[in-house]
């Protein structure tokens, strides 16, 4: 009972905390820490002890498989060379420094010095991209962080069960570097044979909760294979994580995708949240065992600020070294944007749960235990609370931020008629003579609509004049509610069965869900309009000139091409008039054939993922 009640407690903390954070905007990892610190020293609060076996077997893999089926390989592999230089280079350059200032101040084993510095090195997933995802960061610092955060914890856990056996032994540098590369290659192996079989068998179940219970299963699948061979689980869980969130559209169905996505957001808030108030919650425990210690409390505190401090400086050296690598990176390419995103990203190594579980591995007998806990810990909180507090503040000092949600939008729109396109063309093949018109002229109002609604946000409405989509779901949604009603009276009557009337109250929720995914979209936009990119420094005066509202007059191509049965390369818009038009790598060459006869200085690449413009005037990309 007294355990099921400190649970209990424990997610109602998570879930009361979590839910004041967001109302204001403020980081709930940041103050679920502090509210857990608060609360050790409470003389009544229960006495929480985490075993790392429950951090290693029971939370790490999950909280570890949930960010990396979020995580898109595409951006990994862009970013390769980044994050292998953060997770291995940064961690093993860490350690070693780290290790050199704890055998100086304390005197103990260089090898429990390495084992200490192996503990606090890698910086936490969770806590780093849950502070730039809320402040607005770039998406490839964030990628970055994502990717150097789940695949630097298998080195750090390489280099400290190393440094353990050294404790007890003795270990070459040849023996650390062989062991690195088999646990790594091990893991790797692992976890791209287990995503292999599960895709296999995923891909012939159909059935929505058996799919989701096997990817309750998946994380497990992956480590403890990788561990029973001593590989490295860690690197086997996200290997496989990444791997089937990459395959997930081609072996899943749409309503297993669905059900898995709100299964996996629903564990993820729930364990990384508690992870965070957790070691809160250890802090009480360990500042005893510091100051029953031979060491002392004041020298303690004194070698885990010196190693606090070690840590926040080796990061920004280490990256800011390696500028030429770091700028070899798009989007990290200009000289001012590199020491800018470079120095936000050196500032974000905020350290959480894994730190906290590979600092409960050291054996007992390994020398002043205690204050390398305590050091753990003060590593942990402080990067937390002073980084993850100020993080918000040097990104807005440095102009750092995140994508514009109008461009956005604008691409979300140019690849949506891209596909509605493509399933128009598919509908064409299908058809024959005894396709009922009525039906295709349904199926090509469908698309037709989902395209109106992307495209809409793209123009100007009048703040006392909804949009004809938002005038849909306005009246779609009371409609909704006159309907549930109807089934919930005729529920109370008894007349029809339980079954059938929970399947009609389904329907309505789905499309309910829908319309209510719509409208959460439309409140990223400020007053509906999606504006096209800010002027950067050094644009022409057409380019700062150039009009920021303006609306696609043919989002489905180029007019003219269109009209003369041509086929475009790439589509330009102008930002003047909204006329789409080709390319010069196109046959027509529309786009600056319309600048020769309208004199419209400024166009800009209509293609998804280009957001740059050109000044045909100045010549002049911006």
């Amino acid at each position: 009972m007294p355990i099921a009640l400190t649970l209990l407690a424990i997610v109602a903390v998570v879930i009361g905390v979590s839910a004041l954070a967001r109302h204001y905007n403020a980081s709930a990892p940041l103050v679920l820490t502090a509210v857990g610190i608060l609360i050790s020293f409470v003389p009544t609060a229960p006495d929480v002890q985490v075993g790392p076996e429950l951090i290693l077997l029971g939370i790490l893999p999950p909280l570890l498989y949930a960010a990396a089926i979020r995580t898109s390989l595409v951006d990994l592999g862009a970013n390769k060379n980044v994050i292998g230089l953060l997770s291995v280079g940064l961690v093993i350059f860490t350690a070693a420094g780290v290790a050199l200032v704890t055998w100086w101040l304390m005197g103990i084993p260089i090898a429990a010095a390495i084992a200490l510095g192996a503990v606090v090195a890698p910086p936490d997933a969770v806590a780093a991209t849950a502070v730039a995802r809320r402040i607005g960061l770039p998406r490839r610092i964030v990628t970055i962080l994502e990717g150097e955060s789940l695949f630097n914890d298998a080195t750090a856990i390489t280099i400290l069960r190393t440094a353990i056996v050294a404790i007890g032994g003795s270990v070459t540098a040849l023996d650390v570097g062989v062991e690195f590369l088999r646990v790594s290659i091990g893991g790797i192996l692992v976890g791209v044979a287990v995503a292999w079989i599960l895709a296999r068998i995923r891909s012939r179940v159909t059935d929505t909760s058996t799919d989701t219970a096997i990817s309750f299963m998946a994380p497990w699948l992956a480590y403890l294979p990788a561990e029973l061979i001593h590989a490295s689980g860690v690197l086997a869980v996200v290997i496989a994580g990444v791997l089937l969130g990459h395959k997930a559209p081609l072996i899943q169905t749409a309503p297993s995708r669905l059900a898995e996505r709100i299964n996996w957001t629903t564990i993820q808030y729930l364990l990384e949240n508690a992870v965070f108030l957790v070691i809160g919650l250890q802090t009480h425990t360990i500042v005893e065992g510091v100051v029953n210690s031979s060491l002392g409390l004041p020298r303690a505190i004194l070698v885990a600020v010196a190693v606090f401090l070690t840590v926040v400086v080796l990061r920004p050296i280490w990256i800011l070294s390696f500028g030429v690598v770091l700028q070899l990176t798009p989007g990290l390419a200009r000289p001012d944007a590199f020491w800018r995103n470079g120095t936000v990203l050196s500032w974000a190594g905020m350290r959480g749960v894994v730190t906290l579980a590979a600092v409960l591995l050291l054996p007992e007998g390994t020398p002043y235990v205690e204050v390398l806990r305590f050091v753990a810990l003060a590593v942990v909180v402080g990067t937390l609370l002073i980084q993850g507090l100020t993080l918000p503040a040097l990104a807005k000092a440095l102009d750092v931020h995140g994508p514009d949600p109008r461009e956005d939008a604008l691409q979300s729109a140019s690849v949506l008629e891209h596909a509605v396109t493509k399933g128009n063309e598919e509908l064409e093949r299908l058809t024959d003579d005894n396709t009922p018109p009525q039906i295709v002229d349904q199926l090509r109002a469908v698309g037709q609509r989902r395209t109106h609604l992307a495209w809409e946000r793209l123009g100007e409405t009048r703040d006392d004049q909804p949009s004809p989509n938002e005038a849909y779901r306005r009246l779609r949604r009371k409609m909704l509610k006159a309907e549930r009603q109807e089934v919930l009276r005729i529920r109370d009557t008894g007349s029809v069965d339980h079954d059938v009337l929970e399947e009609v109250m389904q329907t309505l929720d789905l499309e309910e869900s829908m319309l209510t995914i719509a409208d959460d979209r439309n409140q990223r936009y400020d007053n509906r309009l999606i504006l096209t990119p800010e002027s950067q420094r050094g644009d022409c005066e057409h380019l700062q000139d150039a009009p920021q509202k303006t609306r696609p007059v043919t989002p489905e191509g180029c007019e003219d091409c269109l009209r003369e049965g041509l086929v475009w390369v790439n589509l330009r818009m102008c930002l003047e008039c909204g006329k789409v038009g080709c390319c010069d790598s196109s046959i027509g060459n529309h786009a600056t054939k319309h600048f020769q006869k309208e004199e419209h200085p400024v166009m800009r690449s209509f293609e998804p993922g280009e957001a740059w413009r050109w000044c045909y005037v100045d010549e002049i990309l911006g």
